[in-house]
């Protein structure tokens, strides 16, 4: 029998990455890009869709060709993911009208018209109809905002899509999106009809948004033109795709009620396996990547990207000094910081260096470095980033707990899972265990199978398990989780005294 393959890309805040695996989930090639993040202004978070996005993809699919020796035809399906939500109006074919796409909640632009269709709509209506309250993640103020600031490109937009919808557009000439990144579109998603909802009139006619679908549906094939420019042949079929975090839960095996990835990538992200919607405005609830479950989401607007910022900005010589030794600077810092006690000595980092998602939604918040003394070094700082981000994800799960929903068992993903202190830093703060998967592919690894999934080629979303392969767990340090119990309150009424101050910051910047 012919062996065939499945194809899996992945668009990612800073990187891009992309697989092909064998029906077996043995990765034949891998491919990563990294590519920049513009920030134009305080506030925005833009990608270049055309060289990040598209341009991503383009050239990772040739090098995986290239270099797995198989054949284009050999491609049973291919499954995409990207960050999500994000906004792009494009023309009638499917070209951006504008140079960057307008991000998820890391970009705060649109503070004013969260605030004015709140009032317009009522808050109420729109969380009763949505299932999530308005937030800088919300994609509906942000179109608002265009059609407010960039009316003419606004008029010429034939659709408004995000980075997975694009990709797949320029693939097969489907304009489709899938319902878990659809949800993230408040306030046009109806949470419990799963449509596109009457709260759309006013800010957009539904005609111009991309048709809904589950993840692995087929969404078309890929068309002569998207196989002259990827090396891909005509006619491959291609799912309708979701959201980054989503297919590295699945790829995590994060598909069963009482399962949680914690994703720790440039911003911390959890996706909860629900049997049935629950709801609460710090949160978000999600319909999940299969029609039969549903989730409640949460994100940290920064703690990768964080800590990249630590690194440039404060310790630039590691930087330089591993272009000349070869010792990671992370793999330095993590050195200098594992000798700092538990609580930093009464050292605490806000981390809302681009205003904070959940379960806060406050997108004026503004990060803190505090009780900073004489007797401490940069090492001190370090670790009190890493446990500044741990205080949100306990934060969080205390909230999932208010609500009858914490996890049974949680699965570490993402780049970040390499950094062992800040595995045990999160696992002493939030007295958790985590299961950390050996080698941790990532969405494109999860795009792979749901292409197979959406082909029928296995028998249900739990065979992704046989993908994974040794697993170990992070259990927490009983004598440090009593430590950091004070601190995390401290944490917590650290922002509640100042967020005043930082509205006002905000307002002046």
């Amino acid at each position: 029998m012919k062996k065939r393959f499945l194809l899996g890309v992945d668009i990612g805040t800073y990187e891009s990455k992309g697989i092909i695996a064998d029906l077996d989930g043995r990765v034949v090639s891998q491919h990563a890009l990294p590519h920049a993040l513009s920030i134009p202004k305080h506030g925005w978070a833009e990608h270049d869709p055309e060289a990040v996005w598209w341009g991503d993809f383009v050239s990772i699919v040739k090098r995986l060709l290239a270099e797995s020796s198989v054949a284009p035809q050999d491609i049973l399906a291919v499954g995409t993911s990207a960050i999500a939500p994000a906004l792009l109006p494009v023309d009638s074919r499917c070209r951006p009208l504008r140079s960057g796409a307008i991000l998820y909640g890391i970009d705060t632009r649109a503070t004013a018209e969260i605030q004015e269709l709140g009032q317009r709509i009522g808050q109420e209506t729109i969380f009763r109809t949505c299932g999530n309250a308005l937030s800088a993640q919300a994609v509906g103020p942000k179109i608002l905002w265009l059609k407010r600031h960039e009316p003419e490109i606004y008029r010429q937009a034939a659709k408004f899509v995000t980075a997975t919808t694009f990709i797949v557009a320029r693939l097969t000439g489907k304009y489709v999106i899938d319902h878990l990144t659809a949800s993230t579109w408040v306030p046009f998603y109806d949470f419990a009809a799963k449509k596109w909802g009457d709260l759309c009139d006013g800010i957009v006619d539904v005609a111009r948004l991309p048709k809904l679908g589950w993840t692995t549906d087929i969404a078309g094939t890929v068309t002569l033109d998207a196989a002259q420019q990827t090396g891909l042949a005509t006619g491959t079929p291609v799912i309708v795709g979701t959201a980054d975090a989503a297919a590295e839960a699945v790829s995590a095996g994060t598909v069963s009620a009482g399962q949680m990835m914690l994703m720790y990538g440039s911003t911390m992200f959890m996706y909860s396996v629900q049997t049935e919607p629950r709801t609460d405005e710090r949160l978000w609830a999600l319909p999940y990547v299969f029609p039969e479950t549903a989730c409640l989401a949460a994100g940290t607007a920064t703690s990768g990207s964080l800590i990249r910022w630590f690194r440039d900005q404060l310790a630039p010589e590691l930087t330089a000094a591993e272009k000349e030794t070869g010792v990671n600077a992370y793999q330095a810092l993590m050195q200098e910081a594992e000798e700092i006690l538990p609580g930093s000595e009464g050292l605490i980092v806000l981390p809302h260096f681009s205003g904070e998602r959940t379960p806060l939604n406050d997108p004026r918040a503004r990060g803190v470095i505090f009780g900073l003394t004489l007797a401490h070094s940069r090492a001190h700082i370090y670790k009190a980033v890493l446990e500044g981000i741990a205080y949100g994800i306990r934060h969080h799960l205390e909230v999932m707990k208010t609500m009858g929903a914490e996890p049974e068992q949680i699965v570490a993903v993402g780049g970040g899972t390499k950094n062992r202190l800040w595995l045990q830093v999160v696992s002493d703060i939030c007295n958790i265990s985590q299961r950390v998967p050996a080698v941790t592919l990532g969405a494109s690894y999860g795009d792979a199978f749901l292409a197979g999934l959406g082909m029928g080629v296995f028998p249900s979303h739990t065979a992704i398990k046989a993908w994974i392969r040794d697993i170990r767990t992070i259990e927490p340090n009983p004598a440090n989780t009593k430590l950091y119990e004070k601190m995390e309150g401290l944490s917590l009424e650290l922002y509640r005294r100042n967020k005043d101050i930082m509205h006002l910051l905000w307002e002046a910047a």
